[in-house]
Formats: structure tokens, C-alpha cells, sequence
């Protein structure tokens, strides 16, 4: 049997599902990104940053020839006692870097880093790997570590490494697992003998294509079902959609007649019999009567950093850099508009709270779409300047969500497709208005593209950044003129009865 080259990212792919890995190495061209680069990004950041823990250490440089850095391995460990980095190793075709290896006359200490707030099952089988490996190579493994920022810490003056890092002991956990290891290695290594470059396995989808990570492949190993299939109806459960999987029920024609929730159910009806939009004017009438006018409608855009790079901030902590404020003052309607956007690479977060206190009254009604993200937004700027506390506070009190009618079905259009976000909702109740269509927008189109290019600016030119900095302006712009348009709409359909 041919042994297949592992490496520790290989072996928990494989884990997760052998397919995966077989698809990484014969149709690689089939993977849809699913994760942000910025995401990648913050993980090589952060693992650079916690090299710094143990003080001075001795750094193994990436080379594509792994030969070379597992010879630059050995002769840093020589030099006991000391700290390596990126510590490679091979045994038996199975390849790993240790990203912090602690080095002494005893033994080793394996610490594994992760950009993650909290520990994940996945991290510990990708350290036990190493300890697998490390054990093999005759090494006495000491202690094996998680290394993950700490959620709970909150930076005041210069970064703290041991209270930003967590570090949790898996040493008997790892241990525990050797056999389990030696026994999935050889599986998977039967796995990639047995199905061949010319015969793609004929793996069933399941959960392993959600946990730990979603699936690269994902539309290619569903690409044999129908369009409207089990998967998009909106709001069951992965388990049950499984479930009717397994039973060979695809379609929604397939579950129409089944038992589940009336409102995942209501997605089904309205696709298949091309029902006529539902609106109950009574219960959107209740809701309206919750709003006032003077109105504004709010919208925040955040970045989230992994390493806090101001005061008062914690690891991943939704940091606004700009806001949006339509408003009506008077029952004449006249919509007006005021903005907001931080200069990059500067914590904006005084000047942001400046204007919203200087902009939106005490005691007025104040809309959000999704409202939860803008409360927490506006509690987190009260506590960090008391000054400002009550008034932020007040404009948080004030705050009603517009998402309201649309989570609870009281108005629901095919169109909408099971969703309830901004995103389908304004283009469902305006389709042919190209002013409130979000691919119209140049460079910035949704919540996800924002951040990216707020952080990019400092990398551009003077022209550039002028460019996507009006670009983030009218994208934000968008969210809270779609929020005018829809309250319009919602306004327009109680006042005709």
C-alpha cells in the first residue's frame, strides 16, 4: 500500500471527511472559498504574535522543501534548553509543525496556537496528531497545549501576553488518543489506495460536511440535487434535513406533506404553488404603532479585532467605524441623511459616540434592522466613556427593529425565499427599483465586504482610498435608505385600510 504524505491540516480534513482530502488532491479546481482571507490573515497574526510568550525563541522559516526545515529542527535542538517555532518533524509520512515547542533536557512541551476565543474538539485532534508524531520520533512529550485568546480579556495600556493567551492543558487527553490516531491514519491511508484519481468515491453528504468547518465541496457533492432542494428550506434543522435526505426526499415537492414547523413549511408552500404575498395588516398595523415620528434609522458598520488594538477592547469585540442616520423630524416627511467614516488605521470610537449623541435627540424613536447588533454596539461605547453613557444608553432604550415583521412572517413574499434579512427583503418589496439594488453599488455590497476594505485602506493610494471610502459611504448610505423605504412601505399598507 502506497503511504500517503500527511500533514497535520491533511489529517484533520480527513477526519473531518476522507473525501475531503481526496478531493484536495485530484479536483481541487471543484472548492468554493468559505473562508474570508481576513480570516487567515487574523490566524497568522495572532500565531505570530503568541511566538512572544515564552520570551525569546528560535524560528524555523516556512520552505517548501520540508526536508530543510526538519534539518534546521534538529539543530536547534541541540541547543537545550530553548524555544522553537514552527518545530518540523516527519515520521513515517507524517509531516507537522509544532507552532511553539518548548525544548529541554527532560523532554518537549508542544503548544498548538489557535486564533479562536474558546477550545474546539478539532483543535485537540490536530494537537494530539502532534503528539502522535513527536511520541513516534522517540521524543518524551512532557505536556501538550491549546493556545486561544482569551475572550474575557480586555486591553488597558500595553498587550498583556499572558492574560491575552489562554493556555489549557489536553497532555492526558492527547495521550489518550494515540491508538485512536495510529488507527485513523491507516484508514485514511486505505481510503486514498482504494479510490483512485479516475474514481471519485461515492461518499453520502452529512454532517461531516458542517462540523467542524463547512465544506469547500459542498455544492459540487449536492450538485445531483434539484434546485429547490431540502438544504435551502430556511431554518430546519441540518439534523432533520439529514434525515429526509437518508429517507430519499429531496425536493420540496418530496416534504410538502411532511410534519414540521409551519413557518419552514410556509417557504414550501410558497414555492411550489407560486402563492400570492402574504401581509397581515392588523398585526404590521400593532407594530407600526410602536414607532413615532421624529424617526431615525441607524446602521453600524464594525471591524472585529483578534488582537485589541486599542484600550477598552476585547478580542473579537464589533468595533464601529461608521455609521449611517436617515431621519425624519416632522410628520412633512422630509428624509434627511448625516454619515460617518473613521480615518483608517485610528480608534474612532470618541468621535463616533461624539456624533451620535450630536445627532440623534434624546427620547426619539430610533430603527435598526437586526436591532441586537446596534444595542450591543451602543452599550459598549456607554461603558467605555461614561460622559456619553446616558445619552448612548437612551438611543439604545429607544431602539425598535424593522426586522420585527419580517422574522414573524406578518408580511412574507416568495421572493424572500425563507429569509427575513435586509438583503432579500428590500429587493423583494422593490424589484424593479435599481436605487435600492445592492449589486448596483461599486466595490462595497454587503455587510461581509465592509470591514475588508476599511482595513485595506492604508495598503492604497491617495486615489484609491478616496475612491473605496465613498464606496463604503454609499454602501452604508443603502442599508439605512432601504430602512426608510421599507418603514414607507409598511406605512403605505396600514394607512390603505
Amino acid at each position: 500500500m502506497n503511504k500517503l504524505y500527511l500533514s497535520k491540516t491533511k489529517y484533520c480534513r480527513a477526519i473531518q471527511c476522507p473525501k475531503m482530502l481526496w478531493m484536495d488532491n485530484f479536483k481541487p479546481e471543484e472548492a468554493e472559498q468559505t473562508t474570508p482571507d481576513e480570516i487567515f490573515e487574523t490566524g497568522t497574526k495572532v500565531g505570530e504574535l503568541a511566538k512572544r510568550i515564552f520570551g525569546k525563541y528560535t524560528d524555523i522559516e516556512y520552505n517548501n522543501d520540508k526536508k530543510q526545515m526538519i534539518i534546521q529542527t534538529e539543530e536547534a535542538l541541540k541547543n537545550k534548553p530553548n524555544i522553537i517555532t514552527e518545530a518540523s518533524f516527519s515520521y513515517n509520512h507524517n509531516f507537522c509543525s509544532v507552532d511553539i515547542l518548548k525544548n529541554d533536557e527532560e523532554g518537549v512541551e508542544i503548544y498548538e496556537v489557535k486564533s479562536s476565543n474558546h477550545l474546539k474538539n478539532i483543535y485537540i485532534e490536530d494537537a494530539s496528531y502532534q503528539y502522535y508524531v513527536l511520541t513516534n520520533l522517540g521524543f518524551n512529550v512532557k505536556k501538550v497545549c491549546i493556545v486561544h485568546l482569551n475572550g474575557e480579556y480586555v486591553r488597558n495600556g500595553e498587550l498583556e501576553l499572558d492574560k491575552l493567551f489562554v493556555i489549557e492543558d489536553i497532555t492526558d487527553t492527547a495521550s489518550n488518543k494515540y491508538e485512536e490516531i495510529e488507527k485513523n491514519i491507516k484508514d485514511i491511508n486505505t481510503y486514498m489506495n482504494k479510490n483512485n484519481s479516475n474514481k471519485e468515491p461515492d461518499d453520502k453528504i452529512g454532517m461531516q460536511c458542517f462540523k467542524p468547518y463547512v465544506c469547500q465541496y459542498w455544492s459540487h457533492c449536492t450538485k445531483h440535487l434539484p434546485e429547490k432542494n431540502i438544504f435551502k428550506v430556511k431554518g430546519l434543522s441540518k439534523k432533520k434535513k439529514l434525515e429526509f435526505y437518508n429517507q430519499g426526499k429531496y425536493s420540496f415537492e418530496d416534504i410538502q406533506n411532511e410534519k414540521i414547523n409551519p413557518k419552514y413549511k410556509e417557504q414550501i408552500d410558497f414555492e411550489i404553488n407560486n402563492l400570492k404575498d402574504k401581509i397581515e395588516v392588523e398585526k404590521i398595523r400593532e407594530y407600526m404603532n410602536t414607532l413615532s415620528i421624529p424617526i431615525y434609522f441607524l446602521d453600524f458598520e464594525t471591524i472585529k479585532q483578534a488582537i485589541p488594538e486599542y484600550d477598552g477592547i476585547y478580542p473579537y469585540m464589533q468595533t464601529p467605524f461608521q455609521f449611517s442616520l436617515h431621519y425624519i423630524e416632522d410628520e412633512k416627511g422630509e428624509v434627511k441623511h448625516k454619515e460617518y467614516l473613521a480615518e483608517p488605521g485610528v480608534d474612532s470610537r470618541r468621535q463616533i459616540a461624539e456624533r451620535l449623541v450630536q445627532d440623534i435627540p434624546m427620547n426619539v424613536c430610533v430603527v435598526a434592522y437586526n436591532m441586537g447588533f446596534e444595542k450591543r454596539v451602543l452599550r459598549e461605547l456607554a461603558e467605555q466613556f461614561p460622559d456619553l453613557r446616558e445619552h448612548l444608553l437612551n438611543i439604545r432604550d429607544n431602539m425598535k427593529d424593522l426586522m420585527k415583521p419580517f422574522m414573524q412572517r406578518l408580511y412574507y413574499t416568495k421572493a424572500m425565499e425563507g429569509f427575513y434579512t435586509i438583503k432579500y427583503v428590500l429587493p423583494a418589496l422593490f424589484p424593479d427599483n435599481p436605487e435600492l439594488d445592492y449589486h448596483n453599488l461599486e466595490d462595497v455590497h454587503n455587510g461581509g465586504e465592509a470591514p475588508e476594505i476599511f482595513l485595506s485602506l492604508p495598503s492604497k493610494s491617495k486615489e484609491e482610498q478616496e475612491k473605496l471610502k465613498n464606496a463604503l459611504l454609499e454602501y452604508c448610505k443603502l442599508d439605512t435608505y432601504g430602512l426608510v423605504k421599507i418603514w414607507e412601505k409598511l406605512r403605505e399598507i396600514i394607512g390603505g385600510q
